[in-house]
């Protein structure tokens, strides 16, 4: 378990990697230079992050934490739960596409298993949760209306991925994933 001084330290570093991503993409993320500028040795900077792509997972977790907060304090409105899954990877596209180069590695990453990082399967949670399926506890990973969650978060890796290389734009993902969300989770109770 890591000590206060530890946490604030990491995210320290998390920040400023994530500022020097806004201002250059990832490659101003240069390990050395988040090391000097969060104020940490370039070894400790290892430590909390073994490679780059660590870097690059750490700030996007940060984005999803971030949009957990953002559903919590603003849950989805729309009266089904395809309409409110899709709300949620609406906001989630919108939140990694101000940052597209970050969007890029993370997916690159997730498709070359390069770092372990739980996009999929917190995308995956945070649309079970707004389906109106949401128990007390721990999901069951293995119950239907979860897998179906689980296929529509796998689209819309696919979808941001096509967005990334130019294929489509934000407005076709959005009907794209309506379309799947309609189909894949019709049958799940309303809240």
């Amino acid at each position: 378990m890591r000590s206060r001084s530890q946490n604030q330290r990491r995210r320290r570093i998390v920040q400023t990697a994530a500022a020097l991503a806004l201002r250059g993409g990832v490659e101003a993320m240069q390990m050395r230079t988040v090391a000097e500028r969060a104020g940490v040795a370039l070894g400790t900077l290892y430590r909390y992050f073994p490679s780059k792509m660590d870097l690059v997972v750490a700030v996007v977790t940060e984005e999803l934490d971030l949009l957990e907060s953002s559903i919590e304090r603003r849950p989805p409105a729309a009266p089904t739960a395809a309409g409110r899954a899709v709300d949620v990877l609406m906001r989630a596209t919108r939140g990694l596409m101000r940052e597209p180069e970050l969007a890029d590695a993370l997916v690159r990453s997730l498709i070359m298993a390069e770092v372990k990082t739980e996009l999929g399967q917190r995308i995956t949670d945070l649309l079970w949760r707004v389906s109106g399926e949401a128990h007390e506890g721990e999901p069951d990973r293995d119950a239907p209306a979860y897998v179906l969650a689980g296929s529509l978060a796998s689209v819309w890796i696919f979808e941001l991925l096509e967005v990334l290389k130019g294929h489509r734009d934000v407005e076709q993902v959005h009907q794209r994933l309506t379309v799947t969300a309609e189909r894949l989770l019709p049958g799940l109770p309303e809240e």
